[in-house]
């Protein structure tokens, strides 16, 4: 929906999930020299003011990020992400949250590619003023990332990650996404695609992983983090889930590590709790 403005939701308990994952799977492609390219469908801003308008009318980060900021006591890969969250802060106070276009920049090497599309018009002039001067390494696009990312399959060095985490405020997008994998898998069957959904009152989001499994096959990895109840009246965002196909082999051991810490950290009532299954070929 066009809108949608991440704004009001940057660095909350999905943010989290999401980009710890994000940054394990770009840990694990920096290993290899070789060049990779990450694909974004539904890039957001690069960079959100935690002290702005839109993030203070929920403050959804205190919930999030916030309770993560000061901890001392965290595992190796929650402190990767603090770090590239501590990246766009120029001192010890939480003011500004990377959304995963910024973070993947902050963590490609000279030889890697990024690629990005935006749909709302506000989000993607904000997203092309941030990376001006970048290309050819970075590029950020007008336009419908389910489209756009068949236009970049498979990228020439066969080698990449593609994030793909649109708002679900149009419940089509649920049947996109399935359909966007499918046409991905044919063009580029090694690719690894990270899928972000959110946990909601809908029936499209209870059958989304099943359906999932099917579109992934063999290959795939499936992890939830739920910080409450579900409300009753069906609004709000209780938990989210991260589906993951052809997962690198370290990410398993990498979530059931840091999972129940998270859950611990995050929960906001007795409903709190995680899920986590794989079935790796």
């Amino acid at each position: 929906m066009l809108s949608y403005r991440h704004a009001f939701h940057a660095g909350n308990h999905a943010d989290v999930l999401k980009h710890i994952v994000l940054i394990h799977l770009l840990n694990y492609f920096v290993k290899k020299q070789k060049q990779f390219w990450c694909i974004d469908t539904h890039a957001g801003a690069a960079i959100y003011a935690l002290d702005g308008t839109y993030a203070r009318k929920n403050c959804e980060f205190e919930s999030g990020i916030s309770r993560l900021w000061e901890r001392q006591d965290v595992p190796v890969p929650v402190s990767d992400y603090l770090n590239q969250v501590r990246a766009v802060n120029s001192t010890n106070a939480l003011l500004a949250y990377p959304g995963s276009p910024q973070i993947a920049r902050q963590m490609l090497r000279k030889q890697d590619r990024l690629r990005m599309f935006e749909l709302h018009s506000t989000e993607c002039n904000l997203l092309l003023r941030h990376f001006q001067g970048d290309a050819p390494q970075v590029i950020a696009q007008s336009g419908d990332g389910f489209t756009g990312l068949q236009t970049l399959l498979p990228p020439p060095s066969r080698r990449g990650i593609v994030l793909i985490d649109p708002s679900y405020e149009d419940k089509a997008d649920y049947q996109r996404v399935i359909i966007a994998l499918r046409e991905g898998l044919r063009r580029f069957a090694t690719g690894v695609y990270a899928v972000w959904y959110p946990m909601v009152q809908r029936r499209e989001s209870h059958q989304f992983a099943d359906r999932l499994k099917q579109v992934a096959g063999s290959d795939w990895l499936h992890v939830t983090l739920t910080v409450k109840e579900a409300p009753e009246n069906g609004h709000g965002l209780s938990g989210s889930g991260m589906f993951i196909l052809n997962p690198p082999w370290t990410l398993p051991a990498m979530l059931a590590g840091i999972m129940p810490f998270l859950v611990q950290t995050l929960s906001q009532d007795g409903h709190a709790g995680y899920e986590l299954k794989f079935n790796l070929a």
